[in-house]
């Protein structure tokens, strides 16, 4: 969707009035930040020349403007890269979204996401491999693979090695995620590394219950630190909770 000279929208929110959000620097281009509306929906926006691809600066800059924007709302994040060619093709998709909108900020009032990844502990995974005398033998025992019974023994290994490490991320999800899960409004499990990420979590909280969540994470950190590192993030746009595609019908 990306033109010559166009019209960039970061999020959605709820409002009456125009509104100015400063300036924002595309393609080293600064623009003001604005609202266009239909009725109670604004889009913030801002004009731009040349195609916006993500680089470090125009990513920053869009993350920097919904950041501010989320300062005084609760908004509908977009993605990056939606440019439109006029305020009028911004109006239309609004149009055709209006439903959707009207239905997400009902869920999204007052809420934020924040990340959660947990990042297991060469000692844990370890001391829990010594667990299994089976896994532990084929670890210290030197393989000549070479053999043909080592191929095999390989496969199996990997087999069991993988239900190993899918067990300790059950454990991390019984005792860190659902507990978690039960203080949010949402949760959501993004794709994790095996053996280097056992999860990767994204929670939609209410802004009001942001103080008793943190407490949570860290009285759960206490019990787990010795075996896993917590990586905590946020507060952000409900990124993993919205689904909106920006497409005028019609158009490729």
């Amino acid at each position: 969707m990306s033109t010559e000279k166009g019209i960039y929208v970061f999020c959605a929110i709820t409002e009456k009035e125009k509104k100015s959000f400063g300036q924002a620097e595309f393609n080293g281009r600064k623009s003001g930040v604005y609202t266009i509306h239909l009725d109670t929906i604004a889009m913030v926006v801002c004009k731009v020349e040349g195609e916006v691809l993500p680089g470090r600066q125009n990513l920053l800059t869009h993350q920097n403007v919904i950041s501010e924007v989320m300062k005084q709302y609760s908004l509908i994040p977009m993605s990056f890269g939606n440019v439109f060619h006029s305020e009028k093709d911004v109006l239309l998709i609004t149009k055709h979204l209006k439903k959707d909108f009207t239905e997400l900020f009902s869920h999204l009032e007052n809420k934020i996401e924040v990340g959660l990844k947990v990042i297991p502990k060469k000692e844990w995974i370890d001391d829990e491999m010594k667990k299994d005398p089976v896994l532990l033998e084929w670890k210290n025992t030197s393989q000549d693979l070479e053999a043909p019974s080592a191929f095999y023994d390989r496969i199996q290994m990997g087999e069991r090695a993988q239900l190993f490490i899918l067990q300790l991320q059950e454990q991390v999800e019984k005792e860190i995620y659902l507990p978690l899960l039960g203080l949010t409004a949402a949760g959501k499990q993004n794709d994790t590394i095996p053996g280097k990420v056992f999860l990767n979590a994204a929670f939609l909280i209410d802004r009001n219950s942001e103080a008793e969540f943190d407490e949570r994470v860290n009285e759960i950190y206490e019990v787990w630190k010795d075996k896993v590192d917590f990586k905590y993030t946020g507060p952000w746009p409900a990124y993993n909770f919205v689904n909106i595609r920006l497409r005028i019908e019609g158009s490729s």
